[in-house]
């Protein structure tokens, strides 16, 4: 019977890592069709988050199978219940890299000034969710919390990104449009780096059993 819950567990693993895998793509394509002002990229990316989607509900198809059929001890009820957590917040960062896809099907002619910090952004939360997922996978809450940290990059470029925004639109008010296009951009990323935090807290509750605010 072990035996045969330690398979199911390594299987969910794989889960786990396809999913997250997706996500990752889902990042970096809604950045290229934003850098490229790319609608068809735009598409594909909400394809993609609807694997994403059909991969959370997989998933916790099996974390439920396991939790009725199986006899888990503690740890295991621990691992399977941040499981449930974790695929949760990487549905939502699916989710703000549709709602990326949704302003570039949107947009009407070239950006308003050159991509660099949102690039930068977008780079840092595909960093922290690679991050995030080995910490998973190899139960280690140190990467976990370094990787947690990062998130105050995100949000420091993100708060130069309003700044340097909102400047512009004092000075040019034809450009507002644009400009709340890249503000709600930056904050969808700010939103990404705050799940993927969310997900590095779950890890190490997952590894210590206790609750941590990162």
């Amino acid at each position: 019977m072990r035996k045969t819950f330690d398979s199911e567990l390594r299987d969910l693993n794989l889960m786990m890592l396809d999913m997250g895998s997706k996500v990752e793509k889902v990042i970096k394509v809604s950045l290229e069709a934003l850098l490229e002002t790319d609608k068809e990229k735009a598409a594909m990316v909400k394809k993609l988050d609807n694997e994403v989607d059909r991969l959370e509900a997989d998933i916790e198809q099996k974390c439920l199978e396991l939790f009725l059929l199986q006899t888990p001890v503690a740890s295991d009820l621990r691992f399977v219940g941040s499981v449930l957590k974790i695929i949760t917040e990487l549905e939502r960062v699916g989710d703000y890299g549709v709602n990326i896809a949704n302003v570039v099907i949107e947009m009407d002619g070239p950006h308003i000034k050159p991509l660099v910090d949102i690039p930068r952004m977008a780079n840092i939360c595909q960093e922290m969710l690679g991050k995030s997922l080995d910490s998973f996978i190899n139960r280690d809450e140190d990467l976990a919390i370094e990787t947690a940290r990062r998130d105050d990059e995100v949000d420091s470029i993100y708060d130069e990104i309003c700044a340097e925004l909102l400047e512009k639109i004092e000075e040019d008010k034809t450009i507002i449009k644009k400009a709340i296009d890249l503000l709600f951009v930056g904050r969808y990323l700010e939103r990404m780096g705050d799940h993927i935090t969310n997900v590095c807290e779950r890890v190490v509750y997952m590894c210590t059993g206790e609750v941590v605010s990162l």
